[in-house]
């Protein structure tokens, strides 16, 4: 799978709001009730990640969960990066 090149990363991110590009990397940080709410959502976002096997980043802080995304054998934003980003927004 190759990476995108930055004109490709920053057009494929308008299909997904909230999501920004930091550092190479596609982040979103998601807040929630509590510090439950944002557990579920991470065991959520862990159980779709293994399936495709593509793993995120995960921060929480409390009831925020910051999800970073790059695919590191690729060496940039990928494919995957996107598909996994669209299925932790619908996720929520």
């Amino acid at each position: 799978m190759h990476s995108f090149s930055k004109e490709e990363a920053a057009s494929r991110l308008g299909a997904l709001p909230g999501w920004q590009i930091e550092a190479g990397e596609l982040t979103r940080t998601f807040k929630f009730q509590d510090f439950v709410a944002a557990l579920a959502f991470v065991n959520r976002v862990g159980e779709r990640a293994e399936q495709a096997g593509h793993h995120p980043d995960i921060d929480i802080r409390y009831n925020q969960v910051r999800l970073g995304l790059v695919t590191h054998d690729a060496g940039g934003l990928t494919a995957k990066d996107f598909e996994l980003a669209a299925v932790a927004d619908k996720l929520v």
